[in-house]
């Protein structure tokens, strides 16, 4: 590139942000991280320094507090915006409304309105196959599948969220908007030197299987196992995380590719489902530890089975995932033991 391309990357100190900062800057991007890093560890910033060989630019700001997100505005003639900087825990949405509607949408409320002031006109938006909530017809969903009523406020803040961007395009004469509906992101960086990191006890599956493996946790507890799926238990479509990063650099590239303002939805994830079983399983065979879990009643909010038709993606992306749960399983457990190393200085 001739000049520098600045992206702003709001919660860039995340799990799914990390590891696109990492693929924007393999793809000759710079981006600008924003995150107050009250959901993410500041040593996954030295992480990410160490994987791609060079200093990133953070600054430590609330991505709701328009008057500093403005200063960063002023800074750097952005090409583009990724919005990741969000809550986006299932169960905690349920009994936290409030603090889900608040954040969510609020933050993205002021990236749009500083991105009209400031004329950028790409803007990646996180969003989640939750908008989809429990299909109806298919488990396979496609782009076009109706939303149904979102199965918790994570999944309606997502969905309100992308009917608030369609309003601005509708009402702009140069935003180009591309919302990335993914499925379930798991994995780690190959390297180990970051991965997903959560606060306090996971809500999500693998890092769940990772810290019980290292007896972290105590006991997993399997969510039900009366589902209508072949072994009784959830099925979901998981995506390695380096995958799903690698899809929003080629995102941004299909942006710039629009010649006219822009309102797309593509789903990013595997396109198969795996169940919480074969999950488990997986990873008893790579680790060769035996996991102590158990199963318990079901999750308010858990959707029974869904995964992603991913034609949409290959089609105008010109991408699709490379990687299998063994190699996401893997590079889990690969980066929890490293980092409970690093940690403890065992």
């Amino acid at each position: 590139m001739s000049k520098k391309s600045y992206i702003l990357v709001t919660g860039g100190a995340g799990y799914i942000g990390s590891h696109t900062v990492v693929e924007l800057i393999r793809q000759g991007r710079t981006p600008i991280i924003v995150d107050d890093f009250r959901n993410a560890d500041r040593k996954i910033i030295a992480g990410i320094e160490s994987i791609v060989g060079t200093k990133v630019i953070v600054h430590e700001i609330d991505a709701c507090n328009q008057a500093e997100m403005e200063l960063i505005f002023q800074q750097y003639p952005f090409d583009g915006i990724i919005h990741f900087a969000a809550y986006k825990a299932v169960a905690e949405s349920v009994a936290e409304p409030i603090k889900y509607y608040s954040n969510n949408i609020n933050s993205l409320l002021v990236c749009l309105t500083l991105a009209e002031k400031y004329a950028v006109k790409h803007f990646l938006f996180s969003s989640s196959c939750t908008v989809y909530g429990d299909p109806k017809d298919s488990v396979i969903v496609d782009e076009k599948t109706p939303m149904q009523t979102a199965n918790s406020p994570y999944g309606t803040t997502k969905q309100m969220c992308e009917q608030i961007l369609s309003d601005v395009v509708r009402s702009s004469a140069h935003l180009k908007v591309l919302k990335l509906r993914y499925f379930n992101p798991v994995g780690a960086d190959e390297s180990g030197k970051i991965g997903e990191l959560p606060n306090g006890e996971p809500s999500n599956l693998l890092p769940y299987v990772t810290q019980t493996a290292l007896g972290i946790l105590e006991q997993l507890t399997v969510y039900g196992n009366d589902y209508n799926t072949p072994d009784g238990t959830c099925i979901r479509d998981y995506i390695h995380v380096t995958d799903l990063a690698s899809a929003h650099v080629k995102g941004l590239e299909w942006c710039e590719t629009q010649s006219a303002k822009t309102d797309e939805i593509i789903n990013i994830g595997a396109g198969n489902g795996t169940s919480v079983l074969e999950i488990i399983h997986t990873f008893e065979n790579i680790s060769g530890k035996r996991l102590n879990w158990k199963y318990g009643e079901r999750r308010v909010g858990d959707v029974e089975q869904i995964y992603a038709d991913v034609q949409k993606a290959r089609r105008q992306l010109q991408w699709s995932a490379t990687r299998t749960m063994e190699d996401a399983v893997r590079d889990a457990w690969n980066w929890e033991q490293k980092w409970r190393n690093e940690t403890t200085g065992n």
